[in-house]
């Protein structure tokens, strides 16, 4: 998703603040360094092309969406074929008051569904919250966190009147560190993300709203996502970059998580805006009728990214059921879908078991969440905060009452500073620097981020800018700010409140000011930052991605300046993702150093909790903070590799990401993934391995064959009656699926050539029972693959003289010549008071030890030797046991 509504279809530039340092071009012509490479023969073959799979499968109702689909099925049997094409496609960018709406069928009381961002909030209105964003989130490893964040932005969208939050992500999952939109999803490991997205997507879905798990898949940089944005900024390509992934990688990696979310019962994903091995992904038939829908089992509907769309036909034969905003660019007035679906209907290029499907889709997941009894009206507008408006922004048609400006934050703002403080990593603590205790004798706090923009919270649309703390990164995941408590507010409040002594220095360029400072102070705390977001908006020359990994804005020379003439620096670290720390973990002035992540409206006063003891940090990195950029192995293409034809992007690193990538280059990192200090101390015992019930059960691949597709209703093959209604004034640009005309070839809106079936590929039509894949079964893939296979268990002490929360995690060897030393297999945050201890347990299921077979496309357990491992990081691991 993209664009603000303020800045219709301008890309956004940020004059630059300051030039940053590092590299700005990654290794030629792909992005993965020397040497980083995967050593699977399968992962180093470039993975150009992407098979056709068709038909496209329909759902059944499949897990626990029986209800629904009943549901859904009898009242999609009621729908003319106007009505059915209506579900499917959006009225225009800026058509209604949601970032996307379908169409509505007021024959039948069926308003028109509301698509709203974002993964944080409720985006472009006012009176919400805005919640910490996904990575911090991952950094809790806390599920219960994870879920009550979850249902309290559901609820917020629910009040609203949203029925889709266009969130949460896992796409993308963090391939390379500078990647722009990282922060919005949770962490480059495939199961903290499955874990924390699954819990997120049942959250969302209690409060009554859709889920949308996005973007599907590979889309894991922001250069070259699309080719009008990348003109924008100077490039010329025809087409948007190739993601290149090759089968092993797709499973055990990109698209783990996102099984994960199928298997939570996610109503709906949205494809990406790039390709996937050369193939757009909202109309790759491998990846949305093969891989999610096929082998998943996805029973939700599939929608396209805004504008991600680029065909009309092939685009439904390959799985897409909803395509958003509905037109073919903004405001056009012509559409893919729309009037050209309802032709290609009637013309027998779309089957009507596949229009039927898409319509069941999304009625399903309607149902499913319980729309028909948590849907309240619209009562906000995406396009101006105005009270009164334009019902149709774009066209300035039908003045009405626009914004009710309805209060939905509730009591949220505290659990949003609880998350804000939980998911806060203390990664240096010397000499138990921290807590302080507010009764320090001279406090000086230091740098922009520590500070209010000047402009407001909300001065920089969509966030679009790097001004004062950073509670928010940009783009289209971002929300309005009701108040942004900031670091300097908060400290400042916590030492007037003890009647002590407190200054600030908000400006990193003060140099004479801030050395005299901090030459005063007994404790220094130091606010740095380093910003990114979506692809449309430019800040400081950072368009979207990252063009480096250090700190901005003259943070480094800030940090430098302070500790130089202060003993006793603390270093705060807002980012959206690694940051390059080496210097400072072993600065014997910079005393503490913590990462506090996006942490949204509650900023300061997370922040202060921790640092004064009233919260003790149990928060642990979910990436890795690595000595250089090269050490990651991976990196972005920020220079098109192929002419102007699509820049391709080869994921030859395989599962050799972040952790997996330094483990396997045996590279020592600053602070490793799972990471993270306490103000007490643990101690890990008692390591037990019990085989469960499952290890006895034989893996049976699933076999047979679907029921044929069924059609609900009858569609009359009469244009006539598909006419645009003389009774009803076309609003400008909306998208109606009435024909203009009888002649078919004529309604045709945006097609050439009308008549060539050549474009149909083969099989796409068939509507007869078709085979069941091995790895499929249920919603998330084969059932068997949840079975439990052994029991572990460990003893987790508090050997501290302070109350404490740890997360013990386990790790897994696969033991194969081609896997990751290690592999996340499971955590769970556990409180224990002094001289306590707790049991930390894990069930390991048949998915967490299988690797992904190519020949059988199923998940096998190799023969190698399995080892267990359990500790307070990917490097820490005090237990291992051999799996028998």
């Amino acid at each position: 998703m993209l664009f603000a509504s303020v800045l219709l279809l301008a890309t956004i530039f940020v004059q630059r603040s300051s030039q940053q340092d590092g590299n700005t071009t990654a290794p030629f012509p792909n992005a993965t360094y020397p040497n980083a490479t995967s050593p699977d023969p399968a992962a180093s073959v470039n993975a150009e092309f992407s098979p056709p799979y068709y038909p496209s499968p329909w759902g059944t109702g499949a897990g626990d969406w029986a209800s629904a689909y009943a549901k859904a099925q009898a009242f999609v049997a009621q729908l003319t074929l106007i009505e059915k094409v209506n579900l499917t496609t959006g009225v225009a960018w800026e058509g209604e008051r949601c970032v996307g709406q379908n169409g509505a069928i007021p024959r039948l009381g069926f308003r028109s569904m509301c698509m709203q961002d974002s993964p944080v909030g409720v985006r472009d209105t006012d009176y919400n919250s805005v919640f910490p964003a996904g990575v911090n989130v991952a950094a809790t490893f806390d599920r219960s966190l994870a879920y009550a964040r979850g249902a309290a932005m559901g609820a917020e969208h629910q009040m609203k009147g949203s029925d889709v939050q266009l969130g949460p992500v896992a796409g993308p999952l963090g391939r390379a560190p500078e990647g722009g939109r990282n922060w919005e999803g949770f962490s480059p490991d495939p199961v903290l993300t499955g874990i924390q997205i699954a819990q997120t997507i049942q959250g969302i879905q209690s409060s009554g709203v859709i889920a949308c798990a996005k973007h599907l898949i590979g889309n894991e940089q922001e250069h070259f996502r699309q080719s009008s944005e990348a003109a924008n900024f100077g490039f010329k390509i025809n087409e948007a970059l190739s993601s290149n992934i090759d089968d092993v990688t797709m499973h055990e990696l990109y698209l783990w998580p996102f099984a994960d979310a199928v298997r939570a019962g996610v109503g709906s994903i949205m494809c990406s805006y790039q390709q996937v091995n050369n193939s757009y992904a909202c109309q790759n038939s491998y990846l949305l009728n093969n891989l999610v829908k096929a082998e998943l089992n996805f029973q939700g509907f599939m929608m396209s990214d805004w504008g991600a769309q680029h065909a009309g036909v092939s685009t439904a034969l390959a799985g897409l059921d909803m395509t958003m905003p509905g037109d073919t660019a903004f405001n056009s007035g012509a559409s893919w879908w729309g009037a050209n679906l309802t032709v290609a209907v009637l013309n027998g290029t779309v089957p009507q078991w596949r229009l039927d499907d898409m319509a069941t889709r999304i009625i399903a997941a309607w149902y499913y969440v319980g729309r028909d009894l948590t849907s309240v009206p619209i009562n906000f507008d995406s396009w101006t905060l105005d009270t009164y408006g334009y019902q149709h922004f774009f066209a300035m048609e039908d003045f009405t009452l626009i914004n009710e400006h309805v209060d939905v934050r509730q009591e949220h703002a505290d659990l949003i500073r609880e998350i804000g403080s939980a998911s806060t990593v203390l990664l240096k603590n010397t000499n138990n620097a921290l807590p302080l205790t507010g009764k320090e004798k001279f406090t000086a706090v230091f740098g922009d981020d520590a500070g209010d923009n000047p402009y407001g919270p909300n001065g920089c649309p969509d966030r679009g800018c790097d001004n004062g703390t950073l509670g928010m990164a940009w783009g289209s995941g971002s929300a309005n700010f009701p108040y942004l408590v900031t670091p300097e507010t908060a400290i400042q409040n916590e030492i007037l409140s003890n009647n002590g002594v407190f200054q600030s220095i908000t400006d990193n360029f003060a140099g004479t000011q801030i050395l005299q400072l901090a030459g005063q102070a007994s404790v220094a705390i130091v606010f740095v930052n380093a910003d990114s977001g979506e692809g449309y908006i430019d800040v400081n020359g950072n368009i979207g991605d990252r063009n480096n990994l250090t700190v901005w804005d003259g943070g480094d020379t800030l940090v430098q300046n302070v500790s130089a003439t202060c003993n006793n620096t603390i270093l705060v670290v807002h980012s959206t993702g690694p940051v390059l720390l080496g210097n400072y973990s072993t600065n014997p002035n910079i005393t503490a150093i913590l990462w506090a992540g996006i942490p949204g409206e509650q900023s300061g006063n997370s922040i202060a909790d921790v640092l004064y003891g009233r919260i003790n940090p149990s928060a642990k990195l979910p990436f890795t903070l690595a000595q250089s950029r090269e050490d990651y192995g991976t990196d972005l293409l920020y220079l098109p590799n192929n002419g102007v034809a699509a820049p391709q992007v080869a994921f030859t690193e395989g599962v050799f990401i972040d952790y997996r990538a330094l483990d396997h280059a045996n590279s020592t990192p600053v602070y490793e993934f799972g990471y993270g200090l306490s103000y007490t101390s643990y101690a890990y015992s008692n390591l037990q391995i019990t085989r469960a019930a499952g290890l006895n059960s034989t893996y049976t691949p699933t076999t047979g064959f679907t029921a044929a597709a069924p059609t609900f209703g009858t569609i009359i093959n009469n244009t006539a009656d598909y006419q645009f209604p003389s009774n009803i004034t076309a609003v400008p640009n909306y998208i109606y699926a009435y024909l203009s005309s009888t002649d078919l070839a004529k309604a045709a809106n945006v097609s050439s050539g009308y008549g060539d079936n050549s474009f149909v590929p083969a099989n796409s039509l068939n509507g007869s029972a078709q085979p069941l894949l091995p790895a499929s079964g249920a919603p998330g893939g084969n059932p068997e693959l949840y079975d439990v296979l052994y029991q572990v268990s460990a003893t987790v002490t508090n050997t501290g003289k302070v109350p404490g929360s740890e997360v013990p995690q386990l790790y897994v060897s696969l033991g194969g010549p081609y896997d990751p030393k290690v592999v996340l297999r499971g955590f769970e945050k556990l409180s224990i008071q002094p001289n306590q201890t707790a049991t930390f347990t894990v069930a390991l299921t048949r998915r967490d030890l299988s690797n992904w077979d190519t020949v059988s496309q199923n998940w096998v357990i190799s023969k190698y030797t399995k080892t267990v491992y359990v500790g307070s990081s990917s490097r820490k691991l005090p237990l291992s046991a051999t799996l028998l």
